[in-house]
């Protein structure tokens, strides 16, 4: 059985499902990671030769790093610096690149980050975790992110809203949210046994990075090896085919937001490790970076093909962009000049070789 084209009855999509993305007709197979069969035409358009090419440009970044900063940017310390700045964009990106091929999309992430560190940090959180278990921060941190995710999920699925429009209005009532319950200032984070945990290292290497790791790899499996991953496909490439086909979109894409809500609560955990506050601040525009990396990935913005690889590496290309141009003493507005230049480029890409698996 292909992974691609059908689902065993009962497990998801009937045997004689309808093709799950409009991106590649003529091989019948799925928008996600693997490569189109068939024509020589469809190989350029294929997750392999996507991935390549990112693989490539993420190697020009980084010599373009050796040779201006030298031994600044290829040291251990640097390296590690990157990575622990990629964690917290990469586990939300990785949320995002299953709403965005579901058909959907996110603005309010950094704010539902926010409003979870906030949370998860108050006095009173803080006291209960130190007078039982630290988990408790955890437990609040992602009760919070699945709520505002399932609120998002209901707004778009059930109640019909635009998912821009839904997300935008969770965006502002996260952030205002935050500000009330912080009345604006930083909750410093006082429980030893939270910090020490997620702070350590392991053989050298920071638990949120392995954190990153663990979330790329679940989602790597959910999104090509599960029902659900075939499923988000469906619903992304076709939601009335995937709806005859015996899905129920609706409650699937309430998952969709929900788990984004989750990962958000997840990356909150990590940058209140990496910086023991917890603020209404965080996650500021984040957002825009966690779209720019899926979409530099090679997920349609339009559904129904999507890449968990992709995304990691987009994740990685534009931190260590970041990383590159803070080293030489660059200016944010030039950082967020060549980001906006990169995301439309990638989206001409994108068009480009749609418009090509279209054409006979």
């Amino acid at each position: 059985m292909s992974d691609d084209t059908e689902v065993s009855p009962g497990r998801g999509l009937p045997a004689t499902a309808v093709p799950v993305s409009p991106t590649d007709p003529t091989t019948g197979t799925a928008g996600g990671e693997r490569p189109a069969r068939g024509r020589l035409g469809g190989l350029s358009g294929s997750g392999l030769v996507r991935n390549l090419g990112l693989v490539l440009a993420l190697v020009i970044l980084c010599v373009v790093g050796l040779v201006t900063t030298g031994e600044r940017f290829g040291s251990t310390a640097n390296l590690l610096t990157i990575l622990r700045l990629a964690a917290v964009t990469g586990v939300i990106s990785i949320g995002m690149t299953f709403v965005i091929t579901g058909g959907g999309i996110d603005l309010s992430v950094g704010a539902v980050m926010a409003l979870s560190s906030v949370w998860c940090t108050t006095l009173a959180t803080q006291a209960m975790a130190r007078d039982t278990h630290w988990i408790v921060m955890v437990g609040a941190a992602l009760a919070v992110g699945a709520a505002c995710g399932l609120i998002n999920g209901l707004l778009v699925s059930y109640g019909k809203v635009v998912p821009f429009i839904a997300t935008l209005a969770m965006l502002a009532s996260a952030r205002g949210l935050a500000e009330i319950i912080s009345q604006r200032r930083t909750q410093i984070v006082d429980v030893p046994g939270f910090t020490d945990f997620f702070g350590a290292e392991v053989v050298g290497v920071p638990v949120i990075v392995i954190m990153f790791a663990l979330v790329a790899a679940i989602g790597w499996v959910v999104f090509n090896r599960t029902t659900f991953g075939r499923r988000t496909l469906a619903v992304g490439g076709n939601p009335e085919a995937a709806r005859l086909a015996g899905i129920n979109v609706q409650r699937h894409t309430v998952l969709l937001y929900v788990q984004l809500g989750l990962l958000c609560g997840v990356a909150a955990l990590m940058i209140i490790s990496r910086t023991t506050t917890g603020t209404s601040t965080h996650g500021t525009l984040i957002e825009l970076d966690v779209i720019a990396a899926v979409v530099i990935g090679g997920t349609l913005l339009a559904g129904g093909r999507g890449t968990i690889v992709g995304t990691v590496i987009g994740v990685l290309i534009f931190t260590t962009l970041t990383n590159v141009f803070t080293l030489n003493n660059r200016s944010t507005s030039e950082q967020a000049l060549l980001k906006g230049a990169i995301i439309v480029a990638a989206v001409l890409l994108q068009q480009r070789f749609a418009a090509r698996s279209k054409s006979p």
